[in-house]
């Protein structure tokens, strides 16, 4: 019997239509590039602030809670290296109704989440150039990506290599100009632990309110594990990626706060906590720093961002069709790019439809965005729980039970404080989503189960 290592597609009942040509260096690039190596740019005001001057832990304790759950994807990835990811996953471990349900969640955070980074992109180059107007960038954000998605994976891995290159070296010379303010005192600044225990001493609870919003910085990791049929190294590989990936951002959102921190310690000297980032860039180096971090940040989340995040949906829509849960047209796969150019071209008409919606209301799109995510996220802890630790008896404690209890804890405490809306369009979101199974399985359809 083959073992659980070495299961593949066939083993799945699919056929290999994808192209596989991604490897480890481009899945962490991938990764990188979804979560943003330069994400605390945009809300370091607002997280400096929640903190107390304590962001650099925040950061920390943000990504310890993001690392069980990533074990828990790590887990599955290895067992099922299927496209799907959280849908596929808890589909063969646990039940296919709540994969299903646990797909159609993340489906939202999927579908809506490249209209928020256009959105957010579009309103930033459009506040550094003003003649530019915010619709029509986000008609053309839209566009350019849907027509890298639809060329083909590889293309979409090196134009990633790319824009990864452009936002590490805006941070280098942000770091190098940040560490040379510190070191010759402009404004008063100079090197301290103050980000780590605070300017006013250290408190666990100001820490731990903090940790929702700086946690939202970290959120994408998963969107690797969409890639499982077009990875060389199969699952293994996506759980190499996923781990990396975190470990890697994680050290980069420490230095970059840490280094602001010094400079700017506490929220108090901010007119505008949205912009705070690029005043502290503005501090250290003049306006030409201000305005690259701040221009680069919009390109990064409307171009960089949203491409992957289209890419992850695509995918993510591909499994669901393919399993005719979904309209099966959504698995065709382009005859010369081997991709799935039907689910990219709808993820782009809901991101334009959404995206021209939704301007003027980003805190309640974030919101929607998130509740997805972390409700999938919960179960998909649970999901390990119960398929290897009481399902299989694996009897490894630390890795099957207490990781995935402590990253469904941690879910549940971020998601405790969300917006009531968001709930009520989350719960409408799932009702939805019961409705179209149901329907689904009344016409003899359902999630295919390991063979």
């Amino acid at each position: 019997m083959t073992s659980p290592q070495a299961k593949t597609l066939d083993d799945f009942g699919y056929e290999q239509t994808l192209s596989r040509s991604l490897k480890l260096r481009d899945l962490v690039v991938y990764g990188l590039i979804f979560i943003v190596p330069i994400a605390p740019f945009g809300i370091f005001g607002h997280v400096l602030e929640a903190s107390d001057g304590m962001i650099v832990t925040a950061y920390v304790v943000g990504l310890i809670g993001m690392l069980f759950t990533a074990l828990s994807y790590a887990q599955m990835a290895e067992r099922y290296p299927v496209a799907g990811s959280v849908y596929t996953y808890i589909s063969q471990s646990v039940r296919p109704e709540l994969g299903f349900l646990a797909g159609w969640m993340m489906l939202l955070d999927y579908v809506l989440i490249p209209a928020l980074l256009y959105v957010v992109g579009a309103e930033a180059v459009h506040d550094v150039f003003p003649v530019l107007p915010s619709a029509g960038l986000l008609v053309a954000f839209v566009i350019f990506n849907t027509w890298v998605n639809i060329r083909g994976i590889g293309f979409t891995a090196a134009f990633n290599q790319w824009m990864l290159a452009v936002e590490l070296l805006v941070l280098a010379a942000f770091l190098i100009v940040g560490v040379w303010a510190i070191g010759t005192h402009v404004d008063g600044a100079r090197f301290s632990f103050a980000p780590i225990a605070g300017p006013h001493g250290f408190s666990l609870g100001v820490v731990i309110s903090a940790v929702p919003i700086a946690v939202l910085s970290f959120l994408g990791f998963d969107g690797i594990s969409t890639l499982s049929e077009e990875a060389e190294g199969g699952g293994p590989a996506i759980a190499k990626a996923i781990i990396l990936v975190l470990l890697i951002i994680g050290g980069l959102f420490v230095a970059q706060t840490w280094v602001a921190a010094l400079i700017a310690p506490t929220a108090g000297r901010f007119s505008n906590l949205d912009t705070a980032f690029y005043d502290v860039a503005g501090t250290a180096g003049g306006p030409w720093l201000a305005w690259l971090t701040a221009l680069t940040t919009a390109i990064a989340w409307g171009v960089a961002d949203s491409l992957v995040a289209q890419v992850a949906t695509a995918r993510l829509l591909f499994a669901m069709g393919r399993d005719r849960l979904l309209p099966n047209a959504l698995a065709r796969v382009h005859s010369q790019y081997r991709t799935p150019w039907l689910a990219a071209l709808l993820v782009a008409v809901v991101s334009l439809i959404a995206g021209l919606g939704f301007m003027g209301h980003l805190a309640l799109l974030t919101s929607m965005v998130t509740i997805g995510a972390l409700a999938a996220f919960f179960v998909l802890n649970l999901a390990v729980i119960w398929a290897f630790y009481i399902g299989e008896r694996s009897g490894r404690v630390v890795v099957h039970l207490i990781c995935p209890l402590l990253g469904a804890a941690v879910i549940g405490y971020i998601g405790s404080g969300f917006d009531a809306r968001a709930v009520a369009v989350g719960g409408v979101w799932l009702l939805v989503g019961i409705l179209i199974y149901t329907v689904a399985r009344a016409r003899g359809r359902e999630v295919r189960l390991e063979t």
